[in-house]
């Protein structure tokens, strides 16, 4: 490869690693990223590098810090790589998903891509995807409520010392008592579930893993605290122990149930687990038989009973004993 090729390659590189503001990336991190894709470059020429880029791109270099930090004017638009009709369709249907599932603020983070996506369709004339807006929706499942507002700073310093591996101090509003708290938090995850995106962290110098919802955060700095870190964690792990499901304990158990046909046909194309037996031809009485191995908390209930009489459960006995006395609790509310 040509020495101007390659200097090409890396300045596109580059470009790429560089985020839009108000995020930012100090000048040696990106000299690291840099040589982690393949292009060993002085530190000195990849600065000389962002110098000759912000002549042609809106780059902005912090200099308050050092080393430099560099990000892309908030308001630039990128097309690169040009868009096609299904990318730009699949970033449609992600926006309008994601509204219902994540934080505003988590969405501005992708605006020009949505925009640009936006604009893609609005400019093709001459067919039917001219209306493109006609044509395409995402249906939440479910009630979907408006996911709650975290402030700016908030989502920014957490997801950058999630990633950078520092603590921060905050000011907690509780849900349960509306009290205002004060810890010192080592950020492990992020996780959106519904409405409401959470913090994993440890609190102080305890080692047990805590949830926060960020929008209950009131003030948010960086800690003079050392990060404490904990490698054994995974997200993955976590959630499968049923800490956002309202676990009864940590056991899978074996789902046996009546269900009319209209269920039937849903688990049929969306299983209820990985282990699940079905009969899809109803009986003499209109009733399919479910066999499903399924973890033991709260959210596979309330989904059960969001079906109504469509499914009647046989086991656990335990289960169908809690949602037949739900439903005399219910007859019995007096208006």
């Amino acid at each position: 490869m040509s020495s101007r090729q390659d200097t090409l390659f890396r300045h596109l590189a580059l470009l790429q690693l560089i985020p839009r503001a108000p995020h930012y990336r100090a000048t040696t991190t990106l000299h690291t990223l840099l040589e982690e894709r393949g292009f060993n470059v002085e530190l000195r020429t990849m600065q000389r590098d962002l110098e000759k880029l912000s002549a042609h791109f809106p780059l902005l270099r912090d200099g308050t810090h050092r080393p430099f930090r560099w990000s892309f004017d908030a308001s630039f638009k990128s097309n690169l790589p040009a868009l096609d009709t299904a990318t730009a369709l699949t970033l449609v249907l992600a926006e309008e998903y994601l509204h219902g599932l994540l934080p505003q603020i988590a969405i501005d983070q992708l605006a020009g891509q949505f925009e640009n996506a936006r604009k893609y369709l609005d400019g093709l004339n001459g067919n039917r995807l001219a209306h493109w807006s006609e044509y395409v929706k995402a249906i939440p499942n479910g009630k979907a409520l408006i996911p709650a507002p975290i402030q700016h700073d908030v989502w920014q310093l957490v997801t950058d010392a999630l990633l950078n591996h520092y603590a921060l101090d905050v000011e907690y509003r509780s849900r349960s008592k509306d009290e205002h708290k004060t810890f010192t938090l080592h950020p492990l995850g992020i996780v959106a579930r519904h409405s409401v995106s959470y913090l994993l962290a440890t609190v102080n110098d305890y080692d047990d893993v805590r949830q926060f919802a960020l929008h209950r955060i009131v003030s948010i700095k960086v800690s003079e605290q050392p990060y404490r870190s904990k490698s054994d964690f995974s997200v993955d792990q976590y959630i499968s122990t049923g800490a956002f499901g309202y676990p009864l304990d940590e056991q899978f158990v074996q789902l046996k149930a009546r269900i009319r046909p209209e269920v039937a046909r849903l688990l049929s194309e969306t299983p209820l687990s990985d282990v699940q037996t079905l009969t899809v031809e109803p009986d003499d009485k209109g009733w399919c038989q479910l066999e499903s191995e399924v973890p033991n908390d709260q959210q596979t209930q309330w989904w059960i009973q969001g079906f109504g009489s469509a499914i009647d459960v046989i086991e656990p006995v335990s289960w169908r004993e809690a949602i037949h006395r739900q439903a005399r609790e219910l007859l019995g509310i007096k208006v």
